[in-house]
């Protein structure tokens, strides 16, 4: 039952051991890689380092003093062995011989000579010797591990030491003490040694830890703060770092950095410019070519005048705006620009919707019908001019689908519809734009919203969706493509904006 008791005993100790090692090894990482900085990770390899080489100088100074140690008392004790053999006989009075002892601090001095050993002084011998050492050729690792078992072993032991005999010519000189002395001596030399370690060691460390922090941190973090602060706005020559002048790899990174951070800063500042530009030059044509498409529209009515002047300068007239229209259709290729901030307020939303129709002369006999489905003093919140410009964006999309659409069918199909539903909901006007047509492409709804990639038309630019979207958000509105049952075909956009 002890046995097992015992075994159980172990297997426990195992196991703590082996829960111990990695909670150790968790901190030890967490205090290597825990702190974000440079700074915080400097600080703890510097003290971990410093710590290292303390005890790397720590256990030998041990070693190295026990040594000694154990050498002074066989220097001493070869004295006392001197005088023991010039005197006569080799006989000493007690008292002296207890004198010689006692300075020499040992219980008892043997020498061997010509393979004979000779017992020289003895006083009261311990009863047990607990170890012995033989210092004439010991290995610096063993050295090192009798002087850590000192500190470990429990007290009143005695213990025999073997040296050499350098005086009296013998084989060796062998001795017992008490280890008792030794003991208290090497826990006085490690304090002293440990506290004297512990102040050059933190001397040490701090001046590594300025130096570096001052010659490698600093810059870093300068470098860094630098990074993040010309990230935020790479267009301000006020944010490119400013080269401290070093020669070394430090100052190599700030001017490569510096002159990175200056083209690029000059390459975004002349995109912007070049975008803004092209973006407003889009929408510029785009509403201009709007413009054109109402002129041509008007110029094919006057082509049914018989008066013999219009009919010859109809159409040098109408060619001259398919070419402008073909013009502004091929300069659409620029970026967006930043809409104006719209002039908010309230109006009549019916009149409106008679003042688009009749720019896109709608409806068209026979072909197209306008139905308006909305109250007569039915207000709304927007800018009057911005709203004209998404409603006829949608409408003549529509238009221009349901024509292309029924160029494709029978003569005879029913007249296709276009209808505008608007209403007060909550604290919102809704307003609902819908088509008979044949709705928009699946491909065409992914990016339906985003300029140059939304068109469902061959030289369609994309922009029209992209402007409206653009205009409903600074409303503070939204437009979405809706989704109608299966069974209907067409397109529903629905838009809403705030009454406030």
């Amino acid at each position: 039952m002890k046995k097992q008791t015992d075994l159980h005993k172990q297997q426990d100790l195992a196991n703590k051991g082996k829960d111990a090692r990695p909670s150790l090894w968790q901190a030890l990482h967490k205090m290597l890689f825990g702190p974000k900085g440079l700074s915080g990770k400097l600080l703890l390899l510097t003290i971990l380092f410093v710590m290292v080489a303390e005890v790397l100088t720590f256990v030998p100074s041990v070693s190295n003093f026990r040594l000694n140690w154990l050498q002074e008392r066989l220097s001493a004790a070869q004295i006392a062995a001197l005088a023991v053999e010039a005197s006569p006989n080799q006989q000493i009075p007690i008292v002296l011989r207890d004198q010689l002892l006692k300075t020499a601090r040992v219980h008892a001095v043997a020498v061997k000579r010509n393979r004979m050993r000779y017992l020289v002084l003895e006083a009261e011998m311990p009863e047990t010797i607990h170890d012995h050492y033989d210092l004439r050729n010991t290995h610096w690792s063993r050295l090192i591990w009798d002087a850590l078992k000192v500190f470990v072993a429990p007290d009143g032991r005695s213990i025999r030491v073997i040296g050499r005999n350098a005086l009296s010519g013998g084989d060796f000189i062998e001795i017992v003490v008490d280890e008792k002395p030794l003991k208290v001596a090497m826990f006085r030399f490690a304090r002293n040694i440990a506290l004297l370690s512990l102040v050059i060691s933190g001397i040490t460390a701090a001046l590594v830890y300025f130096a570096l922090k001052a010659l490698l941190v600093k810059p870093m973090q300068k470098l860094t703060s630098n990074m993040v602060d010309f990230s935020r706005n790479p267009e301000d020559p006020r944010r490119i770092i400013t080269p401290s002048g070093r020669h070394d790899e430090i100052g190599t990174a700030e001017r490569e950095l510096a002159d990175m951070q200056e083209q690029l800063s000059g390459t975004l500042r002349q995109k912007n410019h070049l975008a803004a530009l092209g973006l407003a030059v889009s929408k510029i044509n785009h509403d201009l070519r709007n413009i054109l498409a109402n002129a041509q529209l008007i110029s094919d009515r006057l082509g049914t005048i018989e008066d013999p002047t219009v009919q010859r300068l109809t159409p040098r007239l109408i060619g001259s705006l398919d070419r402008a229209i073909r013009l502004c259709s091929d300069t659409l290729h620029y970026g967006r620009a930043q809409e104006n901030r719209p002039k908010l307020k309230h109006f009549p939303m019916r009149p409106l919707l008679y003042e688009i129709s009749e720019t896109h002369s709608l409806p068209v006999e026979g072909e197209i019908d306008l139905v308006l489905d909305l109250d007569a003093g039915l207000q709304v919140y927007a800018d009057r001019d911005q709203l004209y410009r998404v409603l006829s964006n949608l409408i003549r999309n529509a238009r221009q689908a349901l024509e292309e659409y029924r160029l494709t069918r029978p003569s005879d199909d029913p007249t296709d519809t276009i209808t505008i539903k608007a209403f007060a909901k909550n604290s919102h006007t809704v307003i609902e734009l819908s088509d008979s047509g044949p709705g928009i492409p699946p491909k065409a709804r992914e990016h339906l919203f985003d300029a140059f990639q939304g068109t469902t038309r061959r030289n369609g630019s994309g922009l029209g969706l992209a402007i409206a979207s653009e205009i409903i958000g600074a409303h503070g509105g939204s437009i979405e493509l809706m989704d109608r049952p299966h069974a209907q075909n067409g397109t529903v956009f629905c838009i809403q904006l705030p009454n406030e």
